[in-house]
């Protein structure tokens, strides 16, 4: 599959190479006029941004130390410039919509020192990259990415609770003033509201042979960010959660080794007038390198997956023992061939967790996979992440021979170079394979989604299974902040469809019996609300047999689609969302622990008329989180109707024309 550019103007703006006096300011302005960037060439380089006047982000030094002294950014001097401005399609193999619009502005500065800086402005954002053309390997002592903030402004961010660089970026966000920011680091991204009715929220992308990005407070500046990186590590043991962790013992004192003929990573910052807009961003995936053209990737196969792990396999009403062996992967196979969805996934048991290659006899694996391929369903396998890759070519040849499907990856927890590495080598090899690719225990998506479209899913979220082992679990007031903050950066696997909905007063952890909190209406929202490629469901086949109206929907509703409109939403607070494949609209809402009322105006819909089929929260769900109510309404563009939240809870719809 590639990549066509179905519609693509390249326009050279200014084009100069200045041997005179070298200019010491440049600036860069949106297509629509309204966002701009300010360069200025001082003892350092330093960017402003502004929006209809208003500045964002006051002067902000970039620089990047390399080994010898050299600084990139320090008493710059411009060579030449050039500003081009481009407006493409891009047709991706999968996601939100067929078509993205790339439309942008870009100035290339290129310096003496044999380095440039990009930036490009979007109507709905900013990005800048280094570049560096030297032959030979160079290392990256450090590099200084400041974001000084004109105000004191309101910022969104999770802060993991090692306060380090081994995390799996799974943690609640917290909103306060940047002032109050603690003095711990912050994963990315990060969302900042200022005090002009527009917000930003930070973050990277084409993250590749090079560390990730925390922010920590700025000791400059009370209302600065700064960025910090994880030092590569030369010395690791297994650790961790069952030493399904390599633990970092020792580091360089530098961040990167690397090419000296290269382009950086781009630092992102994405600019949105109202919160909905966050729900519908795919500035990630345009600055993100596309795949390899020579790759093949058409094999990809989206879709839903039936998960043995959160339900604890608990099928009711069977005539053998569930749990992790032959007969009840059959039947997960038989009930996702009987319902349309497309994998089931093994979690652990099907192997030595410490050595793929010894498969556990509780199970007869290639029965499995055979028995699945009679079916027309795939079966993906969960692993740990070191024993893969200290076998990988054989593993590799084993599952594509065997016809392994996919691949859930697990348990890095950190994005140094030498793991970002890691996934890159991981996605090339499982795509030269056909195989998928989910990772879980990861880093935020920040690229590599685009580059190898086989990696299909991400994790770098609070899912559902935090309900199964932590008392706080994962809360509604987190399940409507995520889709503005963390899904900007790309596809998440949350992991939803759980099937005992429960209210605040009545929650409770069971790992063996797990709950969510919230509704039922709320859990099924998610499949509409969260961008998931490759999507779960979580309960277990009989809990979803049991409810004939909810496994119909769940076996229908897509994970691509062809268009996307985000109708509204509050970060924290609510988010709604209607997404449109072939000619079927679905629309989800979701709120926190507020009840509240929503008005939904379909205007969306193409003219004619529409059966809406609805799934909402029924008039005791405040008590019973299981309660929900099915109903069917007629529509058109010009209706719309109110629906009514109870705490914690959610909306789904499916339109199709008369």
């Amino acid at each position: 599959m590639k990549y066509i550019n179905t519609f693509i103007l390249i326009v050279l703006l200014f084009s100069v190479t200045t041997y005179g006096a070298k200019p010491k300011s440049f600036s860069l302005v949106s297509p629509d006029g309204k966002l701009s960037v300010k360069i200025e060439l001082n003892d350092k380089i330093y960017y402003s941004l502004a929006y209809e006047g208003h500045q964002l982000i006051d002067p902000s030094p970039i620089s990047m130390e390399l080994e010898g002294g050299l600084v990139l950014g320090r008493n710059p001097i411009a060579k030449k410039n050039k500003t081009i401005s481009v407006n493409q399609n891009l047709t991706p193999l999968y996601g939100k919509r067929k078509v993205i619009n790339d439309h942008f502005n870009e100035l290339t500065i290129t310096f003496k020192e044999n380095y440039s800086i990009t930036t490009r402005i979007y109507n709905e954002g900013f990005a800048y990259r280094f570049g560096y053309d030297k032959k030979g390997e160079i290392i990256v002592k450090n590099e200084e990415a400041v974001f000084n903030f004109s105000g004191d402004f309101k910022i969104w961010a999770s802060h993991p609770l090692t306060n380090d660089f081994e995390h799996s970026y799974e943690d609640f966000y917290k909103h306060r003033n940047i002032s109050q920011f603690p003095d711990t680091m912050a994963m990315l991204p990060v969302l900042v509201q200022t005090g002009f009715n527009v917000s930003l929220a930070i973050t990277e992308t084409n993250l590749e042979d090079y560390p990730g990005f925390h922010l920590v407070k700025s000791a400059d500046s009370k209302t600065g960010l700064k960025a910090v990186f994880p030092k590569v590590p030369t010395k690791w043991k297994p650790g961790g959660y069952s030493n399904f962790n390599l633990v970092v013992e020792e580091r360089t004192d530098y961040i990167a080794k690397t090419t000296g003929q290269r382009t950086f990573p781009w630092r992102i910052m994405k600019i949105a007038t109202t919160d909905a807009q966050f729900l519908d961003t795919d500035l990630v995936y345009k600055l993100s390198d596309a795949h390899d053209e020579n790759m093949d990737f058409s094999w990809v196969r989206p879709g839903k997956v039936a998960w043995d792990w959160w339900s604890a396999i608990n099928l009711l009403g069977v005539d053998f023992k569930s749990g992790i062996n032959t007969e009840s992967y059959k039947y997960y196979i038989d009930f996702a061939s009987e319902n349309g969805i497309e994998y089931i996934n093994l979690d652990e048991g099907w192997s030595d967790q410490y050595d793929l290659m010894k498969l556990s006899d509780q199970i007869n694996l290639k029965e499995i996979i055979d028995y699945g391929k009679e079916k027309g369903v795939g079966v993906i396998l969960w692993c740990v992440h070191y024993p893969l890759d200290e076998k990988l070519e054989e593993a590799m040849n084993q599952f594509e021979e065997m016809g392994v499907k996919g691949l859930k990856i697990d348990f890095m927890n950190r994005d140094d170079q030498v793991m970002v590495n890691y996934y890159h080598r991981i996605a090339k090899a499982a795509a030269e394979h056909k195989l998928l690719v989910n990772f879980h225990g990861a880093y935020k998506p920040a690229g590599l989604h685009r580059k190898y479209p086989n990696v299909i899913n991400r994790e770098a979220v609070r899912g559902l299974e935090y309900n199964k082992f932590n008392k706080q679990g994962t809360t509604p007031e987190h399940a409507v902040t995520i889709p503005f903050i963390r899904m900007m950066a790309g596809p998440m696997d949350y992991t939803p469809g759980a099937m005992t909905n429960a209210q605040k007063a009545n929650f409770g952890m069971f790992f063996e019996r797990p709950m969510s909190q919230g509704t039922r209406c709320q859990q099924l929202a998610m499949f509409v609300v969260y961008e998931a490629p490759l999507q779960m469901l979580s309960d277990a086949p009989t809990a979803y047999q049991a409810e004939p109206d909810i496994l119909k929907f769940l076996s229908g509703v897509p994970t691509t689609w062809d268009e996307t409109v985000a109708i509204g939403g509050k970060v924290g607070d609510y988010a709604v969302i209607a997404r449109k494949s072939g000619n079927t609209w679905y629309v989800g809402g979701m709120t926190d622990w507020d009840a509240r009322t929503l008005e939904i105006d379909f205007s969306f819909l193409e003219k004619g008329k529409y059966k809406a089929q609805i799934f909402q929260d029924g008039i005791n769900a405040d008590r019973i989180g299981n309660d929900y109510k099915k109903l069917e309404m007629t529509l058109d563009a010009n209706s719309k109707h109110e629906f009514k939240l109870a705490p914690g809870g959610g909306f789904v719809i499916k339109i199709t024309a008369l």
